[in-house]
């Protein structure tokens, strides 16, 4: 009897590991899912605008320039112009390419049978945080020499001599340390966490629809974890586009501090 009951219970329904959730089987020895996604995120990204490069411009937009003109005028003046005003015109090239990239690594979280973005997983949120870094602190060191520029972060003007032995240390830790550390985790997080939820509900509505048959009053609810899920998929669409704005926005706030630091 103790045997049936054993038997009784390996029948049911177990969540998986959370490591089968957050890891895929790599496809080639260093080549899984989440690289084929950025590869196809970049590739994607550059056929759509060199298909618009080649349009005729004679006539009125439509298609591939029709949604790259869209993507370009919002860049320049949802973000651009509103943290770097004209002057931040000529990063529209590389704001743009970021927005982009981000934006559909992150959509491949809600399309059937990928259901994980790229950026739920941390190499890709740090590899972009990190250029970040580099190209904000290279261009403070560009415009205003390395002397200026360091003596700007560590010394802000306008803050009493008196407190630069507190200001300091936390201006340093938060230009050179933090705001990496928070652009890669601010976009890793919010991807892996919608992540998990849709999958979490993915499962429940799976083991309920699927119950045994003499507990088949358990079916009908298995509607209400669908509808969560279907509702949360939708909400994805919208944290895709909304982590890579931030993550393009914080970009842009970044540069324009280094380009103009009275600002």
């Amino acid at each position: 009897m103790q045997a049936a009951e054993e038997g009784e219970s390996t029948r049911g329904f177990h969540f998986p590991p959370i490591n089968t959730l957050l890891r895929w089987k790599d496809i080639t020895p260093g080549i899984n899912k989440v690289v084929l996604i950025s590869i196809a995120a970049a590739l994607i990204g550059t056929v759509l605008f060199l298909i618009a490069a080649n349009r005729d411009h004679k006539t009125a937009p439509k298609g591939a320039r029709n949604l790259a003109e869209i993507a370009v005028e919002f860049i320049e003046k949802n973000i651009i112009m509103e943290t770097m005003g004209r002057s931040g015109l000529g990063w529209t090239p590389f704001l743009l390419t970021m927005f982009i990239f981000i934006y559909i690594c992150n959509v491949p979280g809600i399309i059937p049978f990928i259901q994980m973005p790229a950026t739920a997983r941390m190499g890709i949120p740090a590899f972009m945080a990190l250029l970040v870094w580099v190209v904000y602190n290279a261009t403070g060191i560009k415009n205003q020499g390395p002397i200026g520029y360091f003596k700007n972060v560590l010394f802000p003007p306008g803050v009493p001599k008196a407190l630069y032995i507190l200001v300091t240390p936390i201006e340093f830790i938060s230009t050179l340390v933090v705001r990496p550390f928070s652009l890669a985790v601010r976009l890793f997080a919010n991807m892996l966490a919608g992540h998990l939820l849709l999958v979490i509900f993915a499962l429940l509505s799976e083991a309920l629809i699927q119950a045994e048959t003499q507990r088949i009053f358990l079916i009908p609810i298995g509607v209400l974890p669908f509808g969560v899920l279907m509702f949360l998929t939708a909400f994805e669409i919208l944290v895709a586009f909304l982590q890579a704005y931030i993550f393009t926005t914080l970009t842009a706030v970044y540069l324009g501090m280094a380009t103009h630091p009275e600002h």
